[in-house]
């Protein structure tokens, strides 16, 4: 069955466990390789916070720190390479290739990419959608669209 839900996150904890329950969904499908997961959101919607918790969920033990900077930092784990990539600063949809981009999709990594949109071309890759919204202080409205059989 294709995954399609909306949910309510209530604070940084419930927005990780989103994340965890994601990625220990598609361990159990064996889902993880090669698949192109997008976030949306606005700038502390929290994207990251529910990266971090995914990454978490596949054994990555460290920190997960955001790619704004750096555009895209890469999680070894026993099973797989993650890569979080942050498309937000962004110029030209051909700057993709100076960061390896092809490469990522080759290699059967999981690719986690924040600010989609601003590639057109990398959302049409994506199995997994994922937008997330603020509703007020402390909470968020997640949706999450899959054309993937999980």
């Amino acid at each position: 069955m294709q995954l399609q839900y909306e949910n309510i996150l209530h604070g940084d904890a419930d927005t990780q466990a989103a994340g965890q329950r994601l990625a220990k969904r598609l361990q159990s499908s064996k889902r993880l390789h090669g698949t192109v997961i997008t976030l949306s959101g606005e700038l502390g919607a929290g994207k990251t916070t529910f990266t971090r918790g995914f990454i978490h969920a596949c054994g990555h033990q460290g920190a997960v720190k955001s790619p704004t900077y750096t555009l895209i930092e890469t999680y070894s784990t026993d099973s797989i390479e993650i890569c979080h990539l942050d498309l937000y600063r962004l110029e030209d949809p051909e700057e993709l290739d100076f960061i390896g981009f092809r490469d990522l999709l080759e290699a059967d990594s999981l690719l986690l990419i924040e600010w989609p949109e601003r590639v057109a071309a990398v959302a049409d890759l994506a199995k997994i959608m994922i937008e997330i919204e603020h509703r007020d202080a402390d909470s968020r409205l997640i949706r999450v669209h899959s054309s993937l059989e999980l």
